[in-house]
């Protein structure tokens, strides 16, 4: 595996601390997930956005929950015109500036036909999204990337976009001073030499000047008959900086009392700990 970029990227799990891993969090309320994006309000409320029903919302007073569902934060689907504008995935949800961004992705399942668009909205409400369209991230047949699961970080004044599954793995392009639009050509991150490449969801996150690289690693989706690699048994998506608990490491897993179906996905969370430097959960 391999890193290179502006920041000092560090893997975040290891097979020795995959190994390890606590249970989720508890979860009330709505539970199903798929590609969660929590945010917290500065009211407390916090907000789950979702991959599916054109990028559900659900709401909680807690992160625990309950979690109630709101609606399609962009009930007409996405402006940009390519097959999946319809079913959109991977939400990304930011607050910038005075308003919140939403970054989402249009594609079809295995294929590199994909494109980030985003929406905009002032308070995260069912009914207050407003789609924008292309940030000019996009991926075609041949190229070196596939143009989803998108995550912004920020460093210093900067914006950068990170996105990337399979192929060749994560990238990370400069984004407009308002994080809206691409500014420069995308680089590699994050590669895994072994085929099929299988890193995908992402997530940069800051720590005492230091950036670390959450990512999932494994095959997608469902169940695989041989132990899952490290990253697979849960698919990673978010870093919060919870007021409460402190940095939670939240995602989408398979309680395999549940079932084994995309459908049967769960939201779980854990606080991690850096006890030695290192980050474990």
């Amino acid at each position: 595996m391999r890193f290179g970029s502006i920041f000092s990227l560090a893997a975040a799990l290891l097979s020795a601390t995959v190994q390890a891993y606590g249970n989720p969090g508890a979860c009330s309320g709505q539970c199903w997930s798929h590609d969660p994006s929590v945010v917290r309000r500065d009211d407390g409320t916090y907000f789950r956005f979702e991959t599916g029903s054109k990028i559900g919302i659900w709401k909680a007073p807690d992160l625990v929950g309950p979690w109630t569902y709101q609606g399609a934060a962009l009930p007409s689907g996405s402006k940009i015109n390519l097959k999946g504008n319809d079913d959109l995935w991977a939400p990304d949800v930011n607050k910038v500036g005075d308003q919140y961004i939403l970054y989402y992705t249009v594609s079809s399942f295995g294929v590199q036909n994909s494109a980030i668009g985003y929406a905009t909205s002032t308070t995260m409400e069912f009914g207050s999204w407003t789609d924008h369209g292309a940030t000019g991230v996009a991926s075609s047949a041949g190229s070196r990337y596939n143009a989803i699961d998108a995550q912004l970080v920020k460093s210093g004044s900067n914006y950068f976009l990170n996105f990337g599954s399979f192929w060749q793995d994560i990238f990370q392009v400069p984004l407009n001073a308002a994080a809206t639009k691409a500014n420069g050509n995308p680089y590699n991150i994050v590669l895994n030499t072994t085929a099929p490449q299988p890193v995908e969801g992402a997530f940069v996150y800051e720590r005492s000047g230091t950036f670390w690289a959450f990512f999932s690693s494994g095959s997608c989706c469902g169940l695989d008959a041989n132990r899952p690699t490290p990253g697979n048994e849960y698919k990673i998506f978010g870093v919060l900086v919870d007021p409460k608990r402190g940095a939670v490491l939240y995602y989408h897993y398979m309680n395999t009392d549940v079932g084994y179906a995309d459908s049967q996905t769960l939201f779980g969370w854990n606080v991690i700990s850096w006890s030695g430097g290192w980050p474990s959960i």
